[in-house]
């Protein structure tokens, strides 16, 4: 018997990672809302494919918004299936130079705004027994990198609340996977927001962006999308998929070092706990 088409949700849908999501779900035969702040770039699209792409405007920093375009999504085609929290924007700056507003600004999308759509989805996903939420994260979230701090702080926030859902939603036969994209040729860097600049870090700043020229690799959003194909197909996604040798190459990195150093530090993190009877009041 051919499988139902899916129904998928993708914020952040009209560009980058979001719009390759949306295109390959389409080619599958799938049904998708496709949500974003400006969704005219989906138009051609929705010219294509009228009875199975909606395009809904969300800005997803504002809950009640994303609680009610959700609803929309689940009246239009009766349920939800995969649910891609892919919204994302990128504030660059040492960590010295980030504004309040700057810094609140970078989690109210990448961590916030994927925290609201995994509220207003899980209902509806574990009304219908199962789903499957993706989390759009980041090498970011790996480890942090200088000048890209707040823009890791956001992604790790993003993957240890995503580890809780997990735990929590697999009760109710839904799955979590973390997506941990490497380089790829969207507009998050030229549509990135930098903070004003301290001289004292022009230094790195050049530094930096040498390390850049020589080592960055970026792939098409398509092969993400070939990717994330795959794993939604499967019976038995994993908690965690990176995307990209690169990435995958420097996770295993940054795990051996961790490790190292634990290992190096042992006596000391061992001899900081011992077992005592609680103290008299």
């Amino acid at each position: 018997m051919e499988a139902s088409p899916r129904v998928w949700f993708v914020t952040g849908a009209s560009r980058g990672l979001g719009r390759a999501f949306t295109e390959a779900a389409l080619a599958a035969g799938d049904r998708v809302v496709g949500a974003a702040r400006d969704v005219t770039p989906l138009d051609d699209l929705v010219a294509a494919h009228p009875d199975r792409l909606v395009a809904l405007t969300l800005d997803v920093t504002d809950r009640a918004a994303v609680f009610d375009v959700v609803g929309q999504a689940v009246d239009r085609f009766g349920r939800l299936d995969v649910v891609v929290n892919n919204a994302g924007v990128l504030f660059s700056g040492m960590v010295e130079e980030f504004t309040e507003a700057e810094a609140r600004a970078q989690m109210e999308v990448n961590f916030f705004g994927a925290l609201w759509v995994s509220q207003a989805v899980l209902p509806h996903l574990r009304a219908a027994g199962g789903g499957h939420v993706l989390q759009i994260s980041s090498i970011g979230a790996l480890g942090g990198f200088a000048s890209t701090g707040l823009y890791s702080a956001s992604k790790f926030a993003l993957e240890g609340m995503s580890e809780a859902f997990a735990a929590e939603a697999a009760a109710f036969g839904v799955k979590v996977t973390i997506v941990q994209p490497g380089g790829y040729w969207t507009d998050l860097y030229t549509s990135s927001r930098a903070t004003s600049q301290n001289p004292v870090y022009d230094p790195l700043r050049a530094e930096l962006e040498k390390m850049w020229a020589e080592g960055s690799v970026d792939s098409e959003p398509r092969l993400a999308a070939e990717a994330v194909m795959k794993l939604v197909a499967s019976d038995e996604p994993p908690s965690r998929l990176l995307l990209g040798s690169m990435v995958y190459d420097v996770a295993f990195d940054i795990s051996r070092r961790r490790m190292e150093t634990w290992a190096a530090w042992e006596e000391t993190s061992r001899a900081a706990e011992k077992a005592v009877p609680a103290p008299q009041a």
